[in-house]
């Protein structure tokens, strides 16, 4: 059939982004209900053992949530690519009687990589899990590290059901069109308006429609510079807070895991997608600078914006940890906004998303027009 297993396994961006929910949602859920299970806490722990208890569940809540909206996200978008990059092969078995349905379900395969990624996160959650429990407890509340398996159930087996179910749906919608557009491939959409041709240079004009023309990849852009400044500044603030390293460098490694997945995979497809244009731009006399701002200099804004979104976010949820989580603990130092944080991630930012922007943009214009001659 068109979908097979290895398709199945091969949404690398999905597999991650489950990876990283879980592992966060494994030992914070864990710690949770080991809490529960204590007795006779002492009075001096009692502060620290509620603020403990409300921490772990709205970070489970806010950051599980978060990064749950970006897988289904990701199965949407790599259900859609699948169906439009298979569009005539799709095309030939409606052409022979396959309903939608039938066809929707083979996509199934695509929880296989939610699978895959949440058995890691939780698997790594668990093998972290001492040292997270140390820090959390702080010396003055020892908790015994326990295997819950409702926490296997929930955080391994039912997101692989329901991303499964997603799977099928997005396909399901995506193969409601007439059966000649799947044959024909992806149809260009009509243009409406009047022509600006006279008022934008054609390159202009690229720069402005590459992005509208990528809805999705825009958003991952974006969603990658939201998730360095996140994950950047709060691994910082998390050390002053805790004064220990450890979430620290989760939320270090768990930024740039997510930033790096999401921002190769949107420059991936672009590159794939606008290689034949550019390749004939060169053949036009289009230079390096001329045909990599046309096509990725459009995204730069979203980056940026997603960057700024992520700075608020974080220090929104910092805040609300500190005021309202643990504003009863005593010896919990004072939270404000680390400027000097702010400038060294920012500039951090600058020089690896454009470095990686001019990677890309050497990648695409190693095309050779020769390629496309024959098309």
């Amino acid at each position: 059939m068109i979908v097979g297993i290895k398709d199945g396994l091969k949404l690398f961006g999905v597999a991650i982004v489950c990876a990283c929910a879980v592992f966060v949602c494994t030992f914070f859920l864990n710690y949770y209900l080991d809490c529960l299970a204590l007795e006779d806490i002492p009075a001096e722990s009692v502060q620290l053992y509620n603020a403990q208890q409300l921490s772990a569940k709205l970070t489970c809540l806010i950051t599980g949530g978060v990064l749950a909206v970006i897988a289904v996200f990701l199965v949407a978008f790599y259900t859609g690519l699948f169906i439009e990059e298979r569009s005539k092969i799709i095309g030939a078995l409606k052409a022979m009687g396959y309903p939608n349905g039938t066809i929707a379900l083979r996509f199934w395969v695509f929880g296989l990589s939610v699978l895959l990624g949440t058995a890691v996160g939780h698997g790594l959650g668990y093998a972290l899990a001492p040292t997270i429990y140390s820090s959390m407890s702080d010396g003055f509340l020892e908790v015994p590290l326990h295997y819950h398996i409702e926490l296997t159930a929930g955080l391994v087996i039912a997101p692989t059901v329901v991303f499964s179910f997603v799977a099928v749906l997005c396909a399901y919608l995506k193969l409601r069109v007439p059966v000649m557009q799947l044959l024909r491939g992806k149809a260009e959409k009509a243009k409406t308006g009047k022509a600006k041709d006279n008022e934008r240079s054609f390159l202009w004009e690229m720069f402005f429609r590459t992005p509208t023309a990528h809805k999705a990849l825009a958003f991952f852009v974006a969603l990658a510079g939201f998730c360095f400044a996140t994950m950047m500044q709060m691994s910082w603030s998390m050390t002053e807070l805790n004064d220990t390293v450890t979430m620290g460098v989760v939320m270090l490694v768990i930024g740039v895991v997510l930033s790096a997945t999401t921002f190769l995979l949107a420059m991936t497809s672009l590159t794939r997608g606008n290689a034949k244009t550019v390749s004939l731009m060169k053949a036009y006399g289009y230079n390096f600078w001329e045909y990599g701002n046309a096509v990725f200099g459009g995204f730069r804004l979203f980056a940026y914006i997603g960057f700024a979104v992520g700075t608020g976010y974080q220090y929104g949820l910092l805040r609300l940890m500190v005021d309202l989580v643990f504003n009863n603990v005593e010896n919990m130092p004072e939270y404000s906004f680390n400027v000097p944080c702010f400038f060294i991630t920012l500039a951090s930012f600058i020089v690896v998303y454009e470095l990686a922007v001019l990677y890309f943009n050497y990648r695409i214009g190693k095309e050779n027009v020769r390629k496309y001659v024959s098309e």
